[in-house]
């Protein structure tokens, strides 16, 4: 079982950790994005509203620049009270701006019920957090191409099922993304694609954790950023996607600034 004061001790956690660091090796930042649409890996969790998203973060990078520690919060609350609201915290470990190894605890209000809804409740039957880890590779110049590994390994999460229905273990739902970044002229561009790994008709309920049917492609799309000048010293970064799920004949056009 989790401590239920694992979000408390956590963020003591990091705020004692930071005092123990010099200044020029940790910052503390925080910023928000106004999304048109709120879409994750295929999957429309924000409905038919647009919706501001603020971050909480602090960031520690070594001396010689190979390691850099991360931990904060994040969150997303649309403009329409009756769709879906989210709060995570996450912590991220990344060697030489390559390798990156992400703990993230998702939790979101307007989804759970009952029991779930308590943030503070961290049993594992019960609980309405899920837990997820992430394996990632950032890609370089020469070689522009990301990869992505996630797996929910506790929680809220898609659950087997016997023969007599009763539920049993989660099914650690996974989730692989390759990815192609490449920057000309004043864009960064980004394209991708996604699939959900596990099949839904193995001993579980009808849907996957990513509303999957089967195994298969649920998220793909492409993303242009660059930054807006306003003065000298101050810019609006502001991004544009394309994504869609072919699992579920879906397509969006997504319209974010940075603020």
């Amino acid at each position: 079982m989790i401590n239920k004061k694992l979000p408390i001790i956590f963020l003591l956690g990091i705020i004692i950790f930071s005092h123990q660091l010099s200044r020029a090796q940790s910052t503390w930042s925080f910023n928000g994005d106004l999304m048109s649409r709120y879409i994750w890996r295929g999957l429309d969790l924000g409905g038919p509203s647009p919706c501001i998203q603020p971050v909480l973060k602090y960031s520690y990078t070594s001396h010689n620049l190979k390691h850099n520690l991360s931990a904060g919060a994040w969150g997303s609350y649309t403009f329409s009270g009756s769709v879906n609201e989210e709060i995570d915290l996450f912590a991220s470990y990344t060697f030489l701006n390559l390798f990156s190894f992400t703990v993230t605890d998702y939790f979101f209000p307007e989804l759970n019920t009952g029991q779930k809804n308590e943030y503070f409740r961290y049993r594992s039957d019960s609980t309405g957090h899920v837990f997820e880890g992430t394996l990632s590779f950032q890609g370089t110049e020469k070689f522009p191409v990301t990869l992505l590994f996630s797996m929910n390994f506790y929680g809220n999460d898609v659950r087997k099922m016997s023969n007599d229905s009763t539920q049993g273990d989660i099914v650690m739902s996974k989730y692989i993304e390759i990815g192609y970044k490449h920057s000309f002229r004043q864009f960064d561009f980004n394209a991708w694609i996604g699939a959900a790994l596990d099949n839904p008709d193995k001993g579980y309920s009808p849907l996957g954790y990513y509303s999957n049917k089967r195994a298969g492609i649920t998220n793909a799309g492409m993303k242009f950023s660059r930054n807006i000048p306003i003065n000298d010293g101050f810019s609006i970064p502001i991004q544009c996607q394309l994504i869609t799920n072919p699992m579920q004949q879906k397509f969006w056009i997504v319209l974010g600034v940075t603020i």
